[in-house]
């Protein structure tokens, strides 16, 4: 029997018109619920954590970066060591300068070694401007540089290679642009922690970089106007010069003893400032270079008169533990 040949009977007018509309109406629906969902899971402000989404789109006012302060130091070991050192030991730093930074595209390549908003063990038991443990409050960097040369004597300084310097200046440039960091917060590992650091040196070139528009130098005309006709080596007011310094930032004490503690504080501001004599002892010369930073960097304010708390007593020595 021959396979019978039916037709469907024809739509009535009309109708077919009516079905393409919904149906064509239905995968706009469908496409625009889609993309919808889409846009929900790739919305820059909703971030998947897994187990919950986060709603990012109602930032809040009141917040800060963590990172208040750029911390030099020197390892005081070869490239080798150094790295090895800080990252596989309870000391580290955000990122460490060789020796001889390589280059990339006509760029220095410098070493991250933890991320920047991470906290690294660099700082140690440290104090600057009434802040205590920058460890929580700073970027640390290291660089390659075996710091004194004739120890304990640290009369003979290993020099800073030029390439280095630059990395440095590079690397401090885009960090203090991005924390909107002060000048008088770009430190030295011995000016946040004076009784027991003496790195980055008497060599590391502070006046170089601010003249690269990182740190604090004192104007030359202003240091010699707070000379007053002093001759530089004249004596100077032990606690005048505590006071300054305090209110610069250094953890000193202000009663007028210049004792061993005192002295370490003096030598790592000469040591920052005037390179050419760290002995610490209060000179006229010192007093005029402090004042002439504060007349630039806190015009108007004036010196405290109680002394903030210090650290405990211990002898100074050099880099490459917090």
């Amino acid at each position: 029997m021959p396979w019978a040949i039916t037709r469907r009977p024809a739509p009535a007018a009309g109708g077919a018109g009516r079905r393409g509309r919904v149906l064509a109406a239905t995968r706009v629906l469908a496409a625009g619920c889609f993309a919808a969902a889409l846009a929900a899971c790739s919305s820059p402000t909703l971030v998947d954590h897994g187990s919950y989404v986060a709603d990012t789109s109602h930032p809040a006012r009141g917040a800060d970066s963590r990172v208040r302060f750029l911390v030099l130091h020197y390892t005081e070991a070869d490239d080798p060591r150094a790295l090895f050192v800080l990252t596989h030991n309870d000391v580290s730093a955000h990122y460490l300068i060789p020796s001889h930074p390589a280059s990339r595209n006509g760029k220095p390549v410098v070493l991250q070694l933890v991320p920047e908003s991470e906290r690294a063990w660099h700082a140690g038991v440290s104090d600057w401007q009434g802040t205590t443990e920058l460890n929580a409050a700073s970027i640390g960097i290291e660089i390659v540089n075996a710091g004194p040369l004739d120890a304990p004597a640290n009369q003979t300084w290993q020099a800073y290679s030029p390439d280095q310097v630059e990395a440095v200046v590079r690397l401090a440039q885009d960090i203090v642009a991005r924390y909107r960091i002060p000048p008088t917060r770009v430190v030295a590992h011995s000016d946040i922690a004076p009784q027991r650091k003496i790195d980055p040196g008497p060599a590391f070139p502070w006046q170089a970089l601010a003249r690269a528009g990182v740190g604090a130098w004192p104007d030359d005309a202003t240091v010699t106007a707070r000379l007053a006709g002093r001759a530089p080596g004249d004596p100077a007011d032990v606690r005048g010069l505590q006071l300054k310094l305090a209110r610069y930032g250094y953890d000193v004490a202000t009663d007028g003893m210049l004792d061993a503690r005192t002295r370490r504080v003096f030598a790592a501001f000469q040591m920052h400032f005037r390179p050419a004599d760290y002995s610490g002892k209060p000179d006229a010369q010192t007093d005029a270079i402090a004042q002439a930073l504060l007349d630039k960097y806190f015009p108007g304010a004036g010196a405290p008169t109680t002394a903030p708390v210090s650290a405990p007593a211990a002898g100074a020595r050099p880099g490459m533990t917090p």
